[in-house]
């Protein structure tokens, strides 16, 4: 069973790696370049690299505990998606609500009785409010905010203070693209810099504590994406471009888990320099799984699989990480190749 225990050390490097998606200018453009999935292959390797880490300084887990955690953690990730998602038409309710109680005053104002409506008539939500696919998925997750209203209420007070909120509110006419950028400033600058919805989020699920910079970005890309014309069948994110993407994760933590031992022998005959108990652990995990990756996938070539692991030791492993394992990869390489261990196909396209 699937505990917090399990997942303390987990979450403990968890912040970290999230801060090296967000300030490595390398990967920020691999996200832009991914408009249609939620999960891609950089956060698969990361996501990995995390259980891992956490399988190796704990007890008591099995390799197939370890897989499963893998698929969880991704699961979660997505329903967190659609949850913050969802916050567009949660605001949008409490402003209604708010705009109904000014109306039952005793004594209401001009303005109470005949409100602004800008906002709470807002095409994306009315569109968002309708989606199929949303409201399915909302519906089998059984994923609500009806027991977390105070930070609804609270980002709506902030919301309602800010400038761009009142430049919306007093444009002479609005339209969908209005409509969506709105929203797209709420997420990026509201809801992403409130401290209320990360304590409300943490106090939600341990699972989703530290993924929420990484998710607002992607709800972002899916209000940009949204087209009026697809009405209720907007499309959202897919978890995975495709199963191909979903294998490659499966393939990757099993091999990396069966082979781990026989790896790390590599590894040391690849830095008789060096002590093995002396280099930091968390290379000798990023260099274990990325040899794993090099024998075990040969349709993904060596160089783009030696940067994606130099790339992450250079965010966020030590000061000379990243140069240290760059020069042991490419000693291994060049021994796997001797004894014909690294078999790489090259991919034709059908044009070719």
């Amino acid at each position: 069973m699937l505990t917090t225990s399990n997942f303390s050390i987990f979450f403990q490097i968890n912040k970290q790696i999230l801060l090296f998606f967000f300030k490595n200018l390398y990967l920020c453009r691999k996200f832009e370049n991914v408009h249609f999935l939620m999960i891609n292959r950089v956060l698969l390797r990361i996501k990995i690299i995390q259980i891992l880490y956490s399988y190796y300084k704990s007890e008591g887990k099995t390799t197939l505990m370890v897989e499963k955690e893998l698929f969880y953690s991704i699961e979660k990730t997505y329903d967190l998606y659609y949850h913050l998602l969802n916050l567009a038409i949660e605001i949008t309710d409490y402003a209604v609500s708010r705009i109904e109680a000014k109306k039952s005053k005793l004594r209401p104002t001009e303005e109470d009785l005949k409100p602004n409506t800008r906002f709470i008539d807002n095409g994306f939500v009315k569109q968002l409010r309708k989606n199929k696919q949303f409201n399915e998925y909302l519906t089998n997750r059984k994923l609500t905010w009806v027991n977390h209203q105070d930070v609804v209420k609270i980002l709506f007070e902030e919301i309602a203070q800010s400038e761009f909120y009142l430049e919306y509110l007093a444009e002479d006419q609005t339209d969908y693209a209005k409509d969506k950028e709105i929203w797209r400033k709420i997420f990026k600058r509201i809801i992403l810099t409130s401290e209320d919805l990360d304590n409300s989020i943490e106090d939600q699920s341990i699972f989703w504590t530290d993924d929420v910079e990484m998710v607002i970005s992607f709800v972002i890309k899916t209000i940009k994406r949204f087209d009026e014309e697809a009405g209720n069948y907007q499309e959202l994110l897919p978890m995975f471009k495709d199963e191909e993407d979903a294998d490659f994760a499966r393939k990757l933590i099993r091999g990396a888990l069966k082979n781990g031992e026989s790896y790390r022998k590599i590894i040391d005959e690849n830095t008789r320099n060096w002590d093995l108990d002396r280099i930091a652990f968390m290379d000798i995990l990023i260099m274990e799984v990325a040899i794993s990756e090099l024998i075990d996938f040969p349709t993904i070539p060596v160089n783009v699989t030696l940067n994606e692991y130099i790339e992450i030791a250079k965010n966020y492993s030590t000061e000379k990480s990243s140069t240290f394992i760059n020069g042991v990869l490419d000693k291994i390489v060049d021994l796997l190749k001797k004894d014909n261990k690294l078999i790489k196909v090259k991919m034709f396209s059908k044009e070719s």
